[in-house]
């Protein structure tokens, strides 16, 4: 594998240590911004709607430049945002650093994983994929504890400060050890028109891989988003034991990432289809079981094991489906936070009504309309995965797809 693959995880991880900052720093922020909890949890939600709504518009702004180039300018939007999140001195100031980190991250999320599929043979994509996500379950199972760590430690500026330096070492290693791939020759001209790029976003298949990316995180986030009241006020654990089951949590994504990775070139369909279903299978068995703690806990990392760790192989369905340029993968990305504000939103909505169980039920639902959404790739060989030849091509065209039995 590249090196250069490893360095664009090193940038997933800052980006994800800055998103995650935030909800481990609540009860400082809302000290040293002179503001409540509530108005702090809003600026989650401003980050995750920036990168959301946001990230395409860099990415697209970004679109005529070379890969490594655009990873250079979002650093230094990204840095520019945490530095102003670590000298705010009001709330609106706050708000202003979180909508450019977040635009910037997803920005980034986009064009390093369209880079580092780039880089390497189509048949180890996947793989390359899941070296690259690595730094988003890393961010989770370091990153948010270490931001909280030096945080609580030495005040919420120093979190910032921190990821303000770790940027500028993940750009620094980008500069030395990322190199531009190939321009195709029909993209010598300075890459594909804009119109070719929305192009591929009216195929069914791109669309459906879409939607069900939103569902599948979605499902997870019902769930994650809530982990630590359903575990104290529903499993009955301590409130000092939360935090080393999330990190058993994030542990169990971190393991979930590689075997996907190892499996979604090959396997890309039937990954999915067999995970989002071990998904389902796991929320419900939270859902009956919450009220019993081992089980809950078993349930629980079983969802960290088969939930977020299917983005190597949405990744690699979106780009066969659509293609492995910028704003395809940018796009996805959007698609991705979308899942994680519908599965909190929808499920902060029906706590007061139905309890911390409701929020398991509806990932459940949330997972079983994925596997709907997933059904359909079963019929196209290219999809799937196992129909590719070992030696197939990186630069294999990504044509459009019909139905088995209507190709011309």
């Amino acid at each position: 594998m590249p090196s250069a693959v490893y360095v664009l995880g090193v940038g997933v991880f800052a980006m994800v240590t800055s998103e995650f900052a935030v909800a481990g720093l609540m009860p400082q922020l809302a000290e040293g911004l002179d503001t409540d909890i509530q108005q702090i949890g809003y600026l989650v939600t401003v980050f995750a709607v920036s990168m959301t709504v946001g990230g395409p518009v860099l990415a697209l702004a970004l679109l005529r430049l070379r890969p490594k180039t655009a990873l250079m300018i979002i650093f230094a939007i990204f840095f520019a945002g945490n530095l102003l999140a670590a000298v705010a001195t009001s709330y609106a100031a706050m708000v202003a650093a979180r909508v450019v980190s977040g635009v910037a991250s997803q920005a980034f999320f986009g064009i390093a994983i369209s880079l580092c599929s780039q880089l390497v043979h189509e048949r180890v994509r996947g793989r390359a994929v899941g070296v690259v996500m690595n730094g988003l379950m890393l961010g989770t199972l370091l990153g948010l504890p270490l931001a909280t760590y030096i945080g609580g430690r030495l005040g919420w500026q120093a979190a910032f400060w921190t990821i303000a330096v770790l940027t500028a070492l993940a750009a620094a290693l980008t500069a030395v050890l990322v190199r531009n791939p190939p321009r195709p020759v029909a993209d010598e001209s300075g890459g594909a028109s804009l119109a070719a790029e929305f192009r591929v976003f009216r195929r069914p298949q791109l669309l459906l891989a879409l939607v069900s990316s939103t569902l599948i995180i979605g499902a997870t986030f019902a769930v994650f988003s809530f982990s630590a009241p359903i575990l104290t006020e529903v499993s009955g654990f301590g409130d000092d034991t939360v935090p080393f089951l999330l990190l058993a949590y994030g542990a169990a994504t971190v393991v979930g990432n590689m075997v996907v990775g190892r499996l979604a070139d090959r396997h890309t369909v039937s990954t999915l289809l067999t995970g989002t279903l071990l998904n389902a299978a796991c929320l419900t068995g939270l859902a009956l079981f919450t009220d019993t703690p081992p089980l809950a806990l078993a349930f629980l990392l079983g969802v960290g094991l088969v939930g977020v760790t299917m983005n190597p192989a949405m990744a690699i369905r979106v780009q066969r489906a659509g293609s492995t340029r910028p704003l395809v993968n940018t796009v996805h990305s959007s698609f991705i936070t979308l899942g994680v504000i519908l599965g909190s939103a929808i499920g902060s909505l029906l706590i007061p009504d139905y309890g911390l169980r409701a929020p398991i039920v509806l990932g459940l639902v949330l997972a079983l309309l994925a596997i709907s959404a997933i059904l359909p790739a079963l019929r196209h060989p290219r999809l799937r995965g196992g129909d590719l030849p070992p030696d197939t091509a990186s630069s294999a065209p990504e044509e459009h797809l019909e139905p088995v039995g209507q190709r011309r």
